[in-house]
């Protein structure tokens, strides 16, 4: 995977769906004010408003041409039931040619598989597959994007993998014992999702917040629509708001508490981008703002760690 990437990119699933109403021109503008912020890595998935966010990518990059050093990383196999069997050669090319058509591209950068059946990570065929849309120029890299450390391992182990998207955050730290080391010794790269723990380690909620009914933190707080473990992290939400009440003594002066929560990942050995969501470009610009803040000390590194221990690592380690 391309080193030259910021370090923090852009997770475009708000741009598509799932996060309650954002326009396109709302999210045109947040496109724009992460790029001026420095931001070069955009993670996208062919199933966020069903192409929606892709299409809002393509028109961006149809303004934005050649020069402006975007990487544009996207997802595919979630627009069909999951079934192992789903995962060929002849279903791949027709969804990369969707999401050339989105994008507006020739060559997708990076293709990622969207958190498929654990059966699909230890499958020959399938990388075989990929590799085929490499040499057709279809796609320019492939990776994953998993639910467990189990899945990641089975990833990094296979030669032509270039990146693993995994749950990485100050209330998810599991891959950090054998994820991040084994992507290392690999030459992978790591992509940290659901950095804010779904906004939890923003500081900004509370026993009180209200999430609209279209809007994941809502209707998937249970896993009813999917995993689990990609709402709130997978932490019961009044556990990560005391989790998160903890945690805000260590904020550096002047860094808010979301700038910390995405430091805390920078600081870890392996981490290649870490990809927050935003839902206006007043939120890209102070995620990407959070790159420029000095590493934490190790004295906050051991109270988050604290933190967890005591309260998360009971409840969720074992589960991805």
């Amino acid at each position: 995977m391309d080193r030259d990437s910021s370090v923090i990119g852009l997770g475009a699933w708000q741009l598509g769906a799932d996060w309650g109403e954002v326009s396109e021109d709302t999210a045109f503008a947040t496109l724009a004010a992460a790029v001026e912020a420095g931001v070069t890595f955009i993670d996208t998935a062919d199933v966020y408003g069903d192409g929606r966010s892709e299409q809002i990518i393509g028109r961006f990059l149809r303004e934005h041409p050649a020069g402006n050093g975007l990487t544009v990383a996207t997802k595919m196999g979630r627009r069909v039931e999951q079934d192992p069997a789903a995962y060929t050669l002849n279903n791949f090319r027709e969804w990369n040619d969707r999401s050339r058509e989105n994008l507006g591209v020739d060559t997708l950068d990076l293709v990622q598989l969207h958190c498929p059946p654990t059966a699909v990570f230890h499958t020959d065929q399938v990388y075989e597959a990929l590799d085929t849309l490499v040499q057709e120029k279809r796609i320019a890299a492939y990776g994953v994007s998993v639910e467990t450390c189990e899945e990641a391992l089975a990833a990094i182990a296979r030669p032509g993998i270039a990146s693993v998207q995994i749950i990485l955050n100050a209330l998810r730290h599991k891959p950090l014992e054998e994820v991040l080391p084994a992507a290392a010794e690999a030459g992978v790269g790591i992509i940290a999702r659901v950095p804010l723990a779904s906004g939890l380690l923003s500081g900004r909620y509370d026993e009180n917040t209200h999430f609209p009914e279209n809007d994941h933190r809502t209707y998937n707080r249970h896993g009813g629509s999917f995993d689990v473990g990609e709402t709130f992290s997978g932490v019961e939400y009044h556990i990560g708001l005391e989790a998160v009440r903890r945690l805000t003594p260590l904020v550096p002066e002047g860094a808010t508490t979301a700038q910390f929560a995405l430091r805390w990942i920078l600081d870890q050995p392996a981490v290649t981008v870490v990809i927050p969501g935003a839902r206006n470009p007043e939120q890209a610009q102070a995620n990407a703002a959070a790159a420029d803040l000095a590493p934490l000390s190790p004295e906050a590194h051991e109270q988050v760690k604290a933190v967890y221990d005591e309260l998360i690592r009971p409840q969720i380690h074992h589960r991805w």
